[in-house]
């Protein structure tokens, strides 16, 4: 469980987030919503550890061991995964070799007698993933989502998730960057996904992702804080009625 208590984030000596308290358990979702410049993307950056927030008050929790002590590798390791709304693009890194990486590093979190899969096993390996997610092999040899499309993008971050399985999956503004097909098409992929050994966490002033991923519990933030917690149904209103009439 990630446990989050008065958390408080300033940048510039401007405050954040103002005492933001969540909890996030495994074998639930959840849903993060509210309008630009609410907080949320801050929440999950400082969950990974963006050197630019400087928090001035917490008390977060990783399985009961303390978050904030941890650097962003041992955050991964530990098994939280941040979908990023703006993916990078990274040169003369081979996606091949960069998802077999971290595919080790994951193994051998799970069990420190892991040997490293070498690069022939590995493209034997991930041949299923690939199928299942559509993507050519010819993705293998190119540079780290170098020219690749939005959908691409996506793919290849599903491709990551099943790669390593993640307890806790961020996705700040999956949405982004992505045509109805493509959305459509990820969203299914993430659905797939939900199972009792992780948590979804999802972030967005939109809707239309709920269609396809139950959530168990909503947030609504304003102003860097928590205004409004509920289930689904509070999602369902906020849709109806709009931020507006639900914060004021």
């Amino acid at each position: 469980m990630i446990n989050i208590k008065n958390l408080e984030v300033s940048v510039w000596d401007e405050s954040i987030l103002k005492w933001v308290s969540l909890k996030f358990e495994l074998g639930k979702n959840y849903c993060i919503l509210g309008k630009n410049w609410s907080g949320k993307s801050t929440l999950s950056s400082v969950l990974m550890w963006h050197p630019s927030y400087e928090i001035t008050t917490w008390e977060i929790t990783l399985d009961w061991e303390d978050l904030i002590e941890m650097e962003p590798n041992e955050r991964s390791a530990a098994g939280i995964f941040l979908s990023f709304q703006n993916i990078p693009e990274i040169k003369w890194v081979k996606l091949s070799e960069y998802l077999r990486t971290i595919f080790n590093i994951a193994e051998k979190g799970r069990n420190p007698d892991f040997k490293d899969i070498s690069p022939f096993l590995f493209k034997r390996y991930i041949k299923k993933y690939l199928e299942e997610l559509h993507i050519d092999e010819v993705f293998l040899e190119r540079d780290l989502n170098v020219w690749f499309s939005g959908g691409e993008k996506r793919k290849i971050e599903i491709l990551q998730m099943k790669l390593i399985w993640p307890k806790y999956i961020i996705l700040d503004e999956i949405d982004s960057w992505l045509d109805l097909d493509a959305f459509k098409t990820v969203a299914t992929m993430l659905r797939s996904l939900s199972s009792p050994e992780n948590s979804i966490i999802i972030i967005t002033h939109y809707f239309t992702i709920l269609e396809y991923i139950d959530v168990d519990s909503v947030y609504v933030m304003k102003d860097g804080e928590v205004v409004k917690q509920g289930g689904k149904e509070l999602a369902a209103e906020v849709q109806e009625k709009g931020f507006e009439k639900i914060l004021n």
